[in-house]
């Protein structure tokens, strides 16, 4: 594996492999490495000649200072992790290196970026709008890879390819990885106390519930129903939990406007104050 710093030379090395015929699979990353994360690249590994992992905690989509702050950096870890998994390429820049002047790029994101993470988090989808195009611009891949733990910012992405023109670059939503216990990987889980650790399951837990129960509940009360369970618990508070059409990312108000029955439920609870999200489908005809 080779360990690439300059934008520069990320570009020339993924030019070359495209000039042999290679196709190139890209997984952007924040780095803090989990299983989550090598469940992408072994896909990614699979289904393309040359593998790049960009290891960067970009600083444009964090809209609270102490999240950024707080954010786990652990490179040597992650390279390690990276090796092991085959990565051809760890691109691993300086924020001096992608943004040498601010990055005042405004996207017209649309309503898929209006809701849920958008209006919780003003800002954040452009930031992430801004670095993903730069990393395809940088990488131009053939395949691009995303975890489906982040539901609403693979839609964001790939209305931000459609705008920028990466019409060619298949963008590959990946399922969720979980802990045996059903917690979805996040980096963030490390900041979880051991209480908070043992409490954290039942978020994914009462989603799979509500599911079971959706056929007999109105949407509104499946909704009601998560959030009053997870509320229940000692330092746990749904910040939201909106049930959506998968296409949109719109809210929808009743079962009978999902497109072909299915939904999805979109969750961020804080415990304590750790920010966790999840998703889960619904299948309700």
């Amino acid at each position: 594996m080779e360990i690439v710093r300059k934008v520069n030379n990320i570009s020339e090395l993924c030019s070359r492999a495209r000039e042999e015929g290679k196709t190139i699979g890209l997984v952007p990353t924040m780095g803090a490495l989990h299983a989550g994360h090598i469940s992408l690249i072994e896909r990614a590994r699979k289904e393309n000649d040359i593998v790049v992992v960009s290891v960067f905690v970009n600083p444009t989509q964090f809209n609270n200072p102490d999240d950024l702050r707080t954010y786990p950096r652990t490179e040597e870890a992650d390279c390690r992790k990276l090796e092991a998994a085959g990565v051809d390429y760890a691109f691993i820049p300086s924020v001096e290196e992608i943004y040498p002047e601010e990055d005042t790029r405004v996207f017209d994101l649309g309503p898929v970026a209006e809701v849920m993470e958008g209006a919780m988090r003003p800002g954040h989808f452009n930031g992430v709008a801004q670095i993903v195009s730069r990393l395809f611009a940088m990488v131009n891949p053939t395949r691009a890879y995303f975890g489906e733990k982040d539901f609403q910012q693979i839609a964001v992405i790939r209305r931000m390819a459609e705008l920028e023109g990466f019409d060619t670059i298949d963008i590959i939503a990946c399922p969720i990885k979980r802990e045996e216990d059903g917690l979805a990987m996040s980096s963030r889980n490390v900041r979880l106390t051991p209480r908070q650790r043992e409490i954290a399951p039942n978020i994914h837990a009462i989603l799979v519930e509500s599911t079971k129960l959706a056929g007999e509940l109105t949407l509104d009360e499946t909704i009601k129903y998560v959030v009053d369970k997870i509320n229940s618990f000692e330092e746990m508070e749904v910040e939201y939990y909106q049930i959506v059409n998968p296409l949109t990312m719109q809210p929808i108000k009743q079962w009978s406007e999902a497109p072909a029955g299915e939904s999805v439920g979109c969750i961020t609870v804080y415990l304590g104050d750790v920010r966790l999200i999840d998703n889960i489908k619904y299948m309700v005809k």
